[in-house]
């Protein structure tokens, strides 16, 4: 006799005995499971099924929409309160409970896989279109690649032939593909319109699916369900151009309501006019727009652009958008003037939106413009000129803002802090949108430049127009007699080897090393309800800590947006009426270090600790561009000093040798540009504006020491001496350091297992205790010239930037004249032991030692080549 041990071996066989009878609404009684297999086989044969009533099911159902998995008294309940139960066994009913769930599991799993299916579905579409494409594009390119054979073969044979005419016959067979020239059109004949209409989408059907331009696929944008899709940019054509190809999960006519409005996502779009709007007869529309952009630095002038629109349906139902620049070789009306924009081109480009089967949408995204490159200062040029940076800011951006409604419509984005998707999106619009007018500072919004203090490196300019705070808070500041309105400090550099996203990451995370307090203090001050209780801030302010608390991010993790609590501490009771805790809102984007073109950015404002939807924002901060080195540029190493990088006019020059690197490290270059807002009154102006140049410029001095310290880390992982990498002078220099250590003290420097090769180098680099070594020359300042690890770590500096600090700068009053001192002992004994002292850093940190060494170090020749100093023990105060 078999029996079973287990309680819930019934239950299973009751599961399967009731597989069929279970859906349709059936169960049966079931005898124990204590009697031999033949006699409970024979008594579940003569059981008898019961199928379940409307009404038991209503009633299961409805206990189950509350709680899905009910306990046993739960269960127990359930029978004694509904009557129409009564004839149902407890364990019937819980394997009812478990077949509900099982089916309910299922149908999500078959949901959920049908909605990846879809989504491969579609994507293989996608990669067959994109891979007849690429087949098109070789086949073309091969049929290029034996034309150019041919004529290489004839210019070959006629080389002989250097006649004028020849020359010129050569000069007419190159150009296979002139510009094509339009006809003027009738600026008020909608015929002509149409036609300009057509001929946009014709081109930009050749950009979206065919080989109209060269497209290279951007590393690390692998196509799959839940990527952002196909990203590719253009090689070798007019202007800059990106392609993107990608899923999301709404309606055509959603995606191209959400596309048509790019100002909610384009956060470089200051305004969109559409000024004309022309039905056609294919029931499409035609509409003329003029745009205006913000100008990415404080170095040169926005773009604006004037446009056809034409948006049209195909014979296949997809939707298209698409749009192009109205000019003189086009055709068309004339757009508007602005004096303070250059005007730019769009070529064709926009949106090609395909229904999927089964719902959802794949979208073709185009962007190709001119951004009149020629308009800039050559260091900046780069940024007009990258494909890269424009699909980062554009194509990249319409996509993802397009699958953020969706998984935000679908339900699959939770954001905490019980504020809706679409407030955090309006509210970080609204921090870039700010600081996008403090960077511009237009004229027609009432900006005016103040007179600088004789130095041109941060730009003063005021803001008294009463449209600044309409809709806010700041409206009731304005209607005070004293109030002046709000002065911005804005200030644009030139940073070498420092990735955006690194430096705006050690931004975010250590604001005590940037920021002021008391700076601070007044910025929120501007929200109470005395709202110059701080009439100046104080130099230094007092110690803080941050609190980080997230709001919202967006799907792919690239913005921020959250909110800052600054813990203030005060320890003197002046203090404590300044020493409150204060609160920034702030949008943090573009940290991911492997996103190619991608802008960093850093914008916070202050907000009360209750701030509502409508908050007044007045918002501050920095943005890092990438400025790409062109392939056939030197590397640079260069200053971080953009006015001297603008007055040569060339990117190019190099330091002298003895700080060159190789050019494939340290080829990085970015562009910094910082602004921050401030309110003030009328009688205070001065005051603030001293205070808020001031302040940047202390800014500036500190994001340089920062750019300094943590450049060799992103750049080179390996410890080895980086000017010098084993190169015979960095082997000969530290053989130097330590035979004159032993020659003048007596004793080791290293303990050297063995001399051969770069050893000596390799440990004196490693060395516990900061190694330095400074030029000696007569009527001139000592110069650093060589740091080990340690040192660099103490300098809190680079090998690139060393020989930019001086002795002197180092040492404290005490270091110095003890110093003075000994020099004459140094020089005639080579040596001298140095007291315990303090020195500073480059960067202004105080550093303690317990003893320092200062000796000669000789060459070959036995003459002096440079000075050495070893700080023993040393730590940060």
């Amino acid at each position: 006799m078999i029996k079973s041990k287990h309680p819930g071996d019934l239950s299973l066989s009751l599961l399967f005995s009731y597989r069929g009878a279970v859906g349709t609404g059936e169960s049966s009684n079931s005898g124990g499971s204590n009697s031999s297999g033949k006699h409970q086989q024979h008594q579940m044969d003569s059981s008898k099924y019961v199928r379940y009533t409307p009404e038991q099911v209503e009633a299961l159902e409805r206990v189950y929409s509350e709680c899905p998995k009910p306990s046993s008294l739960r269960r127990q309940q359930l029978i004694r309160e509904c009557p129409i139960l009564s004839n149902i066994e407890p364990k019937q009913i819980k394997v009812w409970f478990q077949n509900r769930r099982c089916r309910e599991k299922q149908r999500k799993e078959a949901s959920r896989l049908q909605t990846v299916n879809r989504k491969l579905s579609a994507m293989n579409k996608l990669l067959m279109e994109e891979n007849d494409r690429l087949q098109k594009q070789v086949s073309q390119l091969v049929y290029e690649n034996g034309y150019m054979r041919t004529q290489l073969h004839t210019v070959n044979t006629t080389t002989t032939d250097t006649s004028c005419e020849s020359v010129v016959v050569s000069g007419q067979q190159q150009q296979q593909n002139p510009t094509p020239q339009h006809p003027q059109r009738d600026a008020n004949n909608p015929a002509g319109l149409l036609a300009i209409a057509e001929e946009t989408l014709a081109e930009f059907l050749g950009k979206a699916t065919g080989t109209a331009v060269d497209w290279v696929q951007m590393i690390g944008m692998k196509p799959g369900p839940d990527s952002i899709g196909i990203v590719a940019v253009s090689r070798n054509c007019s202007g800059v151009a990106g392609r993107a190809c990608g899923l999301v999960s709404l309606e055509p006519t959603k995606v191209a309501e959400i596309l048509k409005d790019r100002p909610s996502w384009y956060r470089d779009c200051r305004c969109l006019d559409v000024l004309s709007v022309l039905p056609t007869g294919n029931g499409g529309t035609i509409e003329l727009i003029y745009m205006q952009t913000y100008a990415p630095t404080t170095l040169a002038s926005a773009r604006d652009f004037w446009t056809l629109r034409y948006t049209t349906s195909l014979e296949d139902g997809s939707l298209v958008i698409c749009e192009r620049s109205l000019s003189s070789k086009t055709g068309g009306p004339s757009g508007p003037p602005a004096t303070s924009f250059v005007r730019a081109e769009m070529l064709p480009s926009g949106y090609l939106i395909r229904p999927c089967e089964g719902g959802g949408s794949i979208i073709h995204i185009v962007d190709h413009v001119d951004l009149d490159a020629w308009n800039v200062p050559e260091v900046l040029r780069p940024l007009y000129e990258s494909s890269k940076i424009l699909v980062q800011k554009m194509t990249m951006a319409a996509l993802r803002h397009i699958r953020q409604i969706a998984q935000e419509t679908s339900g699959e984005i939770q954001y905490s802090g019980g504020r809706q998707p679409a407030v955090l999106r309006a509210l970080s619009q609204r921090l870039c949108r700010g600081f996008n007018d403090a960077v511009n500072g237009f004229v027609d919004d009432g900006w005016t430049v103040l007179g600088s203090d004789g130095v041109e490196d941060v730009t003063i300019a005021i803001n008294s127009s009463p449209s600044k705070f309409l809709g806010s808070q700041y409206n009731n500041l304005s209607m005070l007699p004293t109030f002046g309105g709000v002065l911005c400090a804005r200030a644009s550099m030139l940073l070498q080897n420092v990735p955006p996203a690194l430096l705006v990451r050690f931004l975010r995370e250590h604001r005590s090393e940037w920021a002021d307090y008391g700076v601070d203090a007044y910025s929120a001050a501007s929200l109470k309800a005395s709202p110059y209780a701080v009439p100046c801030a104080r130099p230094g302010g007092f110690p803080s800590s941050q609190v980080i608390l997230p709001l919202a991010q967006t799907v792919e993790h690239e913005e921020f947006l959250e909110v800052v609590r600054l813990e203030g501490h005060a320890f003197s009771p002046e203090d404590i009426a300044l020493s409150r805790d204060m609160y920034l809102l702030q949008l943090c984007s573009g940290i991911d270090e492997n996103a190619a073109g991608a802008c960093a950015q850093l914008v916070f404002a202050p907000i009360d600790e209750s701030f509502g939807d409508d908050a007044p924002l007045l918002p501050s901060g920095f943005r890092v561009i990438p400025v790409e080195p062109k392939s056939d540029a030197p590397g640079t190493t260069r200053t971080l000093d953009l006015a001297s990088t603008l007055e040569a006019g060339n990117g190019g020059s190099t330091r002298p040798a003895g700080g060159e690197v190789e050019s494939n490290n340290y080829n990085l270059r970015s562009v910094l540009t910082i602004a921050f807002q401030f309110t003030f009154e009328n009688h205070y102006r001065d005051n603030v504006a001293a205070m808020a140049r001031q302040y940047v410029r202390s800014i500036v001095s500190s994001v340089q020491r920062v750019a300094m310290a943590i450049a060799p880390s992103q750049l080179s992982s390996n410890l080895t001496p980086r000017p010098l990498p084993g190169s015979p002078e960095a082997i000969t220099l530290a053989r130097w350091i330590c035979r004159s250590y032993r020659m003048h003290t007596g004793s080791e420097l290293l303990q050297l297992e063995s001399q051969a090769g770069d050893a000596v180098l390799k440990q004196l680099w490693h060395h516990s205790d900061a190694i330095m070594c400074c030029s000696v020359k007569m009527n001139a300042s000592a110069v650093f010239t060589f740091a080990n690890q340690a040192g660099l770590d103490l300098l809190e500096t680079t090998l690139l930037a060393l020989q930019d600090i001086m002795l002197d700068k180092i040492l404290d009053e005490a270091g110095r004249k003890v110093l003075v001192s000994e020099f004459s002992k140094i020089m005639q004994q080579g040596f001298a032991y140095l007291p315990a002292g303090i020195c500073v850093s480059s960067m202004g940190r105080p550093v303690s030692y317990e003893q320092a060494v200062a000796w000669k170090v000789l060459n070959d020749d036995d003459t002096n080549h440079c000075l050495a100093f070893m700080f023993v023990n040393w730590s940060f105060v």
